[in-house]
Order: structure tokens, then C-alpha cells, then sequence
């Protein structure tokens, strides 16, 4: 029969179980010594009576400490200790570390030299002249005197030499942290100066180094508050190479005026503020244009470039930058884009190309041969590049002008070309066809449309206030968003500003669920527009969910066979790769286009009037037309024909975009003489005067 164990309790007695040595009344049961013992108090009183460990000593404890170290051990921490003396310890050790060496080989080369004399005294006198020529302590032989004022002055020189070494290694530490520090002042002029750090740099840094000047060598100086080394290396990994192009990093605040300094902004040439991640940094920007004015001053004609996220500061900072700066709506510019290529899918592609330093953009040109002539002949007379518009002396931008309209003696040419080069005028015009012209058909009378919005953004009030000046009377704008408050707040809003002409709809539904794409009748729409939700600091990727709304779309698109126009804003151009391809899909990079903008902008102040009025829903727009409309279809005949054919209806031909063809097929400024064949489904890209939808 099994025993159980009784629990020893402190107070309490155990009777004794057994024999043995040490067994006593007040010893548990199964221990081979006494561990308890009593307190000397505790002897009077046995009701009192505590039990308390045993002291024993560590050596009994843990036997291997009184093992004793070895030789090996307590060298090693007598050297180490040697070591924590000082300046003196060290370099007795570095003495006797040489000394070791030297005195050893000087020693074989005595007595191994047949030149030395045999003696035991001339061959002592060798080691140390050559232990002393190697060590630089003199090596002089003779009276003990002389040996000792030898050593001494040479204890002198080497103390001075090192001495001036470590000051000059010194020196050259500190003036090599204080550069990667960044506090350095930039000495240049003609320069370009980028303040802040956001999502627009990489873009701004590579266009500017792609912008075709007649510059040699250019130099970009960014000023951020971020580490200088690491700015470096995030600009070499997005903005690729250089080539001629020099970048410098500053590290620094651009609210401040001293660290303003640094980039020396009075002697560039232009300056380029750039807004924050989030709207709430849109008061730094306004800080920064601040500072800038009060570093550059009213004499120097800098030209400054802005951008804010949030309207409510776009007067404040227009303000802060003076008459010199151009400041942009990032939110009413990315809201413009989106809708006019909703409304003309593929007119991404346009923008992009004319905003890209890489393809054909805006260029001014001046010759003497201009004056005198009518936009018409000057147009005719530009063989590999398109004219536009007129830039008059103030600085005012007349873009499709009249045909008949003259040039004056201080007008420029506006035109499309490839580069600076390209800019030029011939003498005889390129021919075109009179037989292959074609006439547009009436126009007939716009009928409402119905547009589908999925998810909901700050920029979501300002599409539909686009959307209402852009659209026939009697357009319906679906809403399919979760019902939180601040979207609640903005649809009824919405509702009540542009209720008159845009009627505006909600539907609750997670547009991320299949389950919501899958309710919706996508026949009832003529476009879809798909919206991610703001960023938030430490937030997920906006871009995730509208990948993930794009695929259930897709799916659902080629499900039922539908081919609906799908317009998609992205926060990431990288993200732009991922979205699932399907016919008639465009996409809009907000960040990535102004900043492009701002860096066409910055290189030619004219186009800031140029594109104001190509995003306004009224004025010269650029719009996508079938290519029946100028020329006619099937036929092989030159672009100077379509040219031709556009100038007569009152528009500007730039391009044209192929359906039949391997890429997107968008062509920007072709050569006059450019031949091909024109199919039915091509389209022309013309800049054309906008007439107001009529019902």
C-alpha cells in the first residue's frame, strides 16, 4: 500500500521516520542532513518553532569556482587591464610589440654582415643602429650622452610628425562627417533647388536630368530633412543615372532660412517646393515659400514652383510665394485628369507624353523669319514639329489661334517638338492630299450620361463638381461606397452643389467585395470610375484595395462579355504595372503627372497658362477623334493631310493613335511627311476649342 508524503509545514514537527545519522525528530523525512535548523529563540519555545535554510558556502555550493584559472586566463586579463591605463599604457605596448620584432632581425643582420667587426661591442652597436634607424630613434653610437640626446630628439620628431598626422587625420574626419552631415553650402549658379522630400522627387530628380538643354553640366541641389547619405542612396536606386547631371544632398529644414542657405536659391535658376505625403503638411509648404522669399529677395527673379494638397491653402501660399511662384492644385488637377479621361478614355497616354521629358513636349520658337507671317503659314512651315499657340511678349499664351492671326515682332511660336533642336522652319511647306480631305459630321445632341464612382476620397467632391460642368443636363453619378461619415458628409454636399445639373446617387457597398461588383449592371454605365481611399500615415497602400476592386471588375467584365470603359487613379506608378489589362482601361497617377508638370513648369514658366486651359472644361481642350472626322478612312496618305484637314475645322492636329498596332499606337508629332494607311477605328488627338454639352 502506497504512503503519501506528508507536506513539512514551518512550525510544525515530523516525527521521525527511520534511523540514521542526522535523523532527528525535527528532520523531514528523506533528507540526508539537517537543511533546517532552529532559530536560538526558538529553543525556549517549541510552538514557535520556524525552520530556515541552511548557509552554506559557494565553494561547497558549485566546486568548479575554487578550480584554479589558467596561466592563459590571467594573462589575458592582466593585458587587458594593462590596456584600460591609458594613452602611456598603449604606446608601452606598441614599444615593446616593435621592439620584440626589430631587435630580433636587427640582430641577424649583425651578425650575419661581413662588414661588421667581429667583436661582441661592434655587433651590439649595429643592433641598435639599425634597431634605431628602423624605429627612427637615431641609431648614434658613442658616449651613453650622445646615444641619449639622439634618442631624445628623435622621441621630438616622431612626437611632432604623429602629432601633425593625427591633427591632419583629424581635421579630414571632421570635414568629411561635417559633408555627410550635409551642412555644407552649395556654391553654384544656374542651378535647380528641390525642397522637401515626397513622392514627387524621384519623378522631379529623373526629368530634370532627361530635360534637353544647351547646358554641358547641370547641377540639382535637393534640400530635405532627412539624412544626407540616405537621400543619396534613394535617389541612385529611383532616379537611375545621371549621366552629366550632378546631384547634391543637403540636409535640412526649408522652413528655416539658414538651412534655406545652404542650396544658395538667389543664384538659381528656378526653385521647385514640394508639397508632403499628407494635406496636413500643406503649411510647411507655405513656411517654405516664406522662408524662400525672404532668402532670395525682390531682386532676383527666381522661378518658383508649388504645389499643395488641400485648397484651403492654395491662396495662403500664392501669397507666401509672391507673383514670381506658380502654385498648383494637386487635388483639382488629378480630379480634372481623372474626368477627361473618363469621358475620352486613352487621353492618359496624351498627357503623359507631353508632360514626359523622354517624348515630345512643349517648346518655344523664336526666329527671324517669324514677324510678318500669319499662325497658318507659320504652322505649314514647321516640317518635324507641330505649332500650337502664340506666346505674346507679356507673357500671355494664345493657344489654337485664329489662322489669320499675325505674328508680331516679340512673338514666339509655341510648338510640339522632340527637342530644342527640332525647332525650326522650312522654307516650303510639306504637301498634302486635297482629294483625301475629309469634313466632319454634325454634331448631334449630347445625351445624358450615367457614370459609376466606386469608393470614395477627398478628391471625390471635386470629380463631381467636374463631372456637373462637363457633362449633358440630366447625368446620373452613381456612388458605390461604405457608408462612413465623411463620405456621408461629402455625397450630400456634392448634392447640393451640383443637384441642378448632375444628379448624384449613393449605394452602401464595400467595392473590395465581390459580392458588391457583382450586384452592379454594368450595361447601365458608359464609364466607371475607381477611387482608393486617402492615405493615412502608417496606413495601408491605398493602391491595395483598388487592385483588388480593378480584379473583381475584370472578372466580372469578362463574365458577362462587357466592354465598359474603366478609368482608375493610382497613388504608385508601380502599382500602375500591376492592374489586370483590359480594353479601354486608362489609368491616372496623380503624384507622378504633377510632378511632372511642375518640372515642364519650372523649364518654361509659359506652360503653366497652356495647361491650365487644356484641364478647364471650357477653352482649346485636347480631345481624341475618329480619324474619318480629317481624312478619309482607307486610304494611305501623309499626316500634312490631316494637318491641313484639322486647321480648316478650327483645331490643331498633334498625333494620332493606331488601333492597329503592337504597342498603345499613340503617336505625338509625327513628321508632316509621315505616310501610312488610315483605318476607321484610328483617332486623331487635336487640340480643339470645347463647345458646352447641350442636351
Amino acid at each position: 500500500m502506497r504512503k503519501e508524503d506528508k507536506k513539512v509545514v514551518p512550525g510544525q514537527r515530523v516525527a521521525a521516520q527511520g534511523s540514521g545519522p542526522g535523523r532527528t525528530e525535527d528532520t523531514p523525512a528523506g533528507t540526508d542532513g539537517p537543511p533546517y535548523r532552529n532559530r536560538p529563540a526558538d529553543r525556549t519555545r517549541s510552538s514557535d518553532r520556524t525552520w530556515s535554510p541552511v548557509r552554506t558556502r559557494s565553494s561547497d555550493a558549485n566546486p568548479s569556482a575554487r578550480r584554479a584559472h589558467s596561466a592563459e586566463d590571467r594573462f589575458r586579463y592582466w593585458f587587458d587591464t594593462t590596456l584600460t591605463r591609458g594613452i602611456a599604457a598603449l604606446c608601452g605596448w606598441l614599444a615593446l610589440a616593435c621592439l620584440a620584432l626589430v631587435v630580433p632581425v636587427s640582430t641577424v643582420l649583425a651578425w650575419t654582415d661581413q662588414r661588421t667587426p667581429a667583436s661582441l661591442g661592434a655587433r651590439i652597436a649595429a643592433v641598435w643602429r639599425n634597431t634605431g634607424q628602423t624605429m627612427r630613434l637615431g641609431g648614434e653610437v658613442g658616449p651613453p650622452l650622445r646615444v641619449a640626446l639622439s634618442v631624445l630628439l628623435a622621441l621630438i620628431a616622431l612626437f611632432y610628425v604623429s602629432t601633425l598626422v593625427s591633427l591632419i587625420t583629424t581635421g579630414l574626419t571632421d570635414r568629411i562627417i561635417a559633408l555627410n552631415r550635409g551642412h555644407a553650402r552649395i556654391l553654384e549658379s544656374g542651378h535647380t533647388v528641390v525642397l522637401g522630400w515626397s513622392e514627387q522627387l524621384p519623378t522631379v530628380v529623373s526629368e530634370l536630368v532627361a530635360a534637353r538643354t544647351d547646358r554641358s553640366r547641370r547641377v540639382i541641389a535637393v534640400l530635405a530633412d532627412r539624412d544626407k547619405p540616405a537621400m543619396e542612396e534613394d535617389l541612385r536606386a529611383t532616379a537611375g543615372a545621371t549621366g552629366r547631371t550632378r546631384i547634391v544632398c543637403r540636409t535640412g529644414r526649408p522652413t528655416e532660412p539658414a538651412a534655406l542657405a545652404r542650396v544658395s536659391p538667389a543664384t538659381a535658376d528656378s526653385v521647385l517646393v514640394l508639397p508632403g505625403d499628407d494635406p496636413r503638411d500643406d503649411t510647411e509648404v507655405v513656411k517654405s515659400l516664406l522662408s524662400l522669399s525672404a532668402a532670395v529677395g525682390e531682386a532676383n527673379p527666381v522661378r518658383v514652383v508649388a504645389a499643395v494638397r488641400d485648397d484651403r491653402f492654395l491662396h495662403a501660399a500664392r501669397l507666401a510665394g509672391g507673383p514670381r511662384a506658380t502654385v498648383l492644385d494637386m487635388d483639382d488637377i488629378a480630379a480634372r485628369l481623372l474626368v477627361d479621361c473618363a469621358r475620352q478614355p486613352g487621353l492618359s497616354l496624351v498627357h503623359q507624353e507631353l508632360l514626359d521629358f523622354a517624348g515630345h513636349e512643349f517648346h518655344t520658337l523664336r526666329d527671324p523669319g517669324l514677324p510678318g507671317r500669319t499662325f497658318d503659314e507659320a504652322a505649314r512651315a514647321c516640317p518635324v514639329s507641330t505649332a500650337v499657340g502664340i506666346v505674346h511678349a507679356d507673357g500671355t499664351v494664345a493657344l489654337n489661334p485664329p489662322r489669320s492671326t499675325p505674328l508680331l515682332d516679340d512673338d514666339t511660336l509655341l510648338v510640339i517638338a522632340e527637342d530644342e533642336r527640332s525647332t525650326h522652319l522650312s522654307v516650303t511647306p510639306a504637301p498634302y492630299d486635297p482629294t483625301a480631305l475629309a469634313q466632319a459630321p454634325p454634331a448631334t445632341p449630347a445625351r445624358p450620361e450615367r457614370i459609376l464612382l466606386l469608393g470614395w476620397n477627398r478628391r471625390a467632391p471635386r470629380i463631381a463638381a467636374q463631372l456637373a460642368r462637363r457633362t449633358p443636363p440630366g447625368s446620373v453619378l452613381d456612388v458605390v461606397a461604405e457608408p462612413r461619415t465623411a463620405t456621408l458628409t461629402g455625397i450630400r454636399s456634392v448634392t447640393a452643389t451640383v443637384g441642378g445639373r448632375l444628379s448624384v446617387l449613393h449605394r452602401s457597398g464595400d467595392p473590395t467585395l465581390r459580392e458588391t461588383t457583382d450586384a452592379l449592371d454594368l450595361a447601365r454605365y458608359d464609364t466607371v470610375i475607381v477611387l482608393g481611399p486617402d492615405h493615412r500615415p502608417g496606413g495601408t497602400d491605398p493602391d491595395d484595395r483598388t487592385l483588388v476592386t480593378l480584379l473583381h471588375l475584370r472578372a466580372g467584365q469578362q463574365a458577362s462579355g462587357l466592354r465598359v470603359p474603366v478609368v482608375t487613379e493610382f497613388t504608385d506608378d508601380r502599382n500602375r504595372l500591376l492592374a489586370p489589362p483590359a480594353p479601354g482601361s486608362d489609368f491616372v497617377v496623380g503624384g507622378r503627372l504633377i510632378g511632372l508638370l511642375m518640372t515642364q513648369i519650372s523649364q518654361n514658366p509659359h506652360l503653366t497658362a497652356v495647361f491650365e486651359e487644356l484641364l478647364a472644361p471650357d477653352g482649346n481642350t485636347l480631345r481624341l477623334r475618329p480619324a474619318a472626322h480629317y481624312v478619309t478612312t482607307g486610304r494611305t496618305t501623309s499626316f500634312a493631310t490631316v494637318a491641313e484637314s484639322a486647321a480648316r475645322q478650327g483645331a490643331v492636329a498633334i498625333g494620332y493613335r493606331a488601333t492597329v498596332s503592337d504597342g498603345d499606337g499613340l503617336c505625338v508629332n509625327p513628321p508632316k511627311t509621315h505616310v501610312r494607311r488610315w483605318h476607321p477605328e484610328d483617332q486623331v488627338v487635336v487640340i480643339v476649342r470645347a463647345t458646352p454639352p447641350t442636351p
